[in-house]
């Protein structure tokens, strides 16, 4: 039996050696790939933000790196006690950060330094409890009964004595929400997922 023979040809020296204008493609084809991706990702998926001003003290701070889910709420709605970074609706080229008080079809009224929420499960209205905050936060201020439609939000700042929100300039649209606050990623003492207990009603 004769034996196969497999022949290894040998490559030329331009075929084995890129050009240097070949490398500068790929290279451009990475970086514009590398864009692509991060702009989608910042888009779609979690943006950063940082934290001006002390209307979330104390529990989140000035200059806090702060990333933001953006998927949660295209799966599933905000829910009461959220922290959520959107655009200002009286100029929405600014971003501020606040936590959901009521719900879209609620009522909420602040008198006497109680936040009061009607809905269908409290009809005559109930005052909420937020652990999150310090014996110090008091919601100061008085407004009259306020109906949230079916995409409206009513949002404080955990700073009530120093925090511009509903109170002030009304009512937030639900496509001005941005995302919820998922990841603290500055100081690094905070690094993590912050997490607080849920607001009771009661």
């Amino acid at each position: 039996m004769s034996e196969q023979k497999i022949v290894i040809e040998s490559a030329s020296e331009e075929e084995i050696q890129p050009s240097s204008g070949s490398f500068l493609w790929e290279l451009i084809r990475i970086i514009v790939v590398a864009f692509v991706v991060m702009v989608a990702f910042r888009v779609f998926v979690a943006e950063p933000f940082v934290v001006s001003g002390s209307s979330m003290v104390p529990n989140f701070h000035n200059k806090e790196y702060l990333v933001v889910d953006k998927v949660s709420y295209r799966l599933g709605e905000p829910k009461r006690g959220d922290v959520i970074v959107f655009k200002y609706p009286k100029d929405t080229s600014q971003y501020f950060i606040k936590r959901i008080i009521a719900l879209p079809g609620e009522r909420v009224q602040v008198d006497n330094g109680r936040v009061k929420v009607f809905n269908n499960e409290y009809p005559e209205g109930v005052v909420i409890s937020e652990p999150y905050l310090t014996s110090e936060d008091a919601t100061f201020g008085k407004t009259d009964i306020v109906t949230l439609g079916s995409s409206e939000y009513y949002v404080l700042g955990d700073n009530r004595l120093a925090s511009s929100d509903s109170r002030v300039w009304g009512i937030l649209p639900e496509h001005n929400i941005i995302g919820k606050a998922w990841f603290r990623a500055f100081p690094i003492t905070e690094l993590g997922f912050p997490s607080f207990p849920d607001p009771i009603l009661n």
